[in-house]
């Protein structure tokens, strides 16, 4: 890829049927979860799953639209307010999408615990590369894989995302009718 931006049908949550359930632009050259998704171990196994991928990349759709990026330049789109641009605490700006992302952000964090929480913003975040982090965090070499794998499985938990379907072979017939009703061919 040649650094552009794309929509990733791996982030975006395609369904069978072809539609995306939500979507994420995102370029995948900087995703660190991106590159150990695509990479192979020994054993030709990814070095992450595709649940977890999907979950990590969730965990940054909101954190992204949660606007919690920090600013490095001028804010051009905040609204001019009484013809100050961005005075006040800003509070009076964000949207209903952006409190329910924080929210979800914040739900998400708090189910995968204090121990994972930091490593997954670094990571799926922030998007620091895992030698970074383990630089960071004076780890020994490929510590970071091998938490960042249970940080995700814990957020995949959360997010209800399974590498595998689960559940019985046939689910049960449902009726939404009075019991001994009986269906009229005449429309009546």
């Amino acid at each position: 890829m040649s650094g552009k931006s794309r929509k990733s049908s791996r982030a975006t949550g395609k369904n069978k049927s072809g539609d995306f359930a939500r979507s994420m632009q995102f370029n995948e050259s900087e995703s660190p979860l991106a590159w150990l998704v695509r990479r192979r171990d020994r054993n030709g196994q990814p070095l992450i799953e595709e649940s977890q991928f999907v979950a990590g990349e969730r965990l940054r759709a909101d954190f992204t639209r949660a606007g919690m990026m920090p600013r490095i330049t001028a804010n051009w789109i905040a609204p001019i307010s009484q013809g100050r641009r961005g005075s006040g605490d800003g509070t009076a700006y964000f949207t209903d999408s952006v409190i329910a992302a924080k929210e979800r952000l914040n739900r998400a964090l708090a189910a995968v615990g204090p121990e994972f929480s930091g490593l997954l913003l670094d990571v799926c975040c922030f998007l620091k590369g895992l030698e970074t982090v383990e630089r960071e965090r004076r780890w020994p070499q490929r510590t970071a894989k091998v938490v960042l794998g249970l940080a995700l499985d814990r957020l995949a938990r959360h997010y209800g995302i399974s590498a595998e379907a689960r559940g019985p072979s046939r689910a049960a017939m449902r009726a939404w009718q009075a019991e001994g009703a009986r269906p009229s061919m005449d429309g009546n």
